[in-house]
């Protein structure tokens, strides 16, 4: 098992996880590009929501919030790939914390597609991201992470 001092790079299986969440986070950046291409289904959904709902609401209301529940579902997807890459580059320095918190989020996500049907999208940046997550927990990435935190603290 090789593990390379701090003055050097990291090793393979934390390079290649880091690499991995990159990944994971432009396939969630083109979820989000596909999303601009769902309006008519979310103003369809709206519709039958309405009406089975007995509201009423004009076709302008109707397109405005399919406009404003794609904006959101964007903005949401955007946070969360800027929030992705933060911690897969504090991955990549070693740092404990931020693997501990992808951990967290790629079981959301893995939670979140195993409830809902995805996309072929989402099975490839879901899988992508459990990938990168079994690497972050390889012997060398531990060893790595450990040398990490003992010259932090020392």
């Amino acid at each position: 098992m090789e593990t390379r001092t701090l003055n050097g790079n990291p090793p393979g299986t934390l390079v290649a996880a880091f690499f991995g969440y990159l990944v994971s986070t432009v396939s969630a950046l083109v979820g989000a590009g596909l999303l601009l291409g769902y309006r008519d289904e979310l103003a369809d959904a709206l519709r039958t929501g309405v009406n089975n709902g007995g509201a009423h609401l004009t076709e302008d209301q109707i397109q405005h919030s399919a406009t404003i529940a794609q904006a959101v579902g964007i903005g949401v997807l955007v946070v969360l790939a800027l929030l992705y890459l933060l911690l897969s580059f504090r991955l990549k320095a070693g740092r404990n914390w931020a693997r501990i918190v992808l951990t967290i989020v790629t079981l959301l996500q893995v939670a979140s597609l195993l409830a809902t049907s995805g996309t072929a999208v989402n099975y490839v940046s879901t899988a992508i991201s459990v990938l990168a997550l079994v690497l972050s927990y390889l012997p060398p990435s531990n060893a790595y992470v450990a040398q990490v935190k003992h010259n932090r603290a020392g």
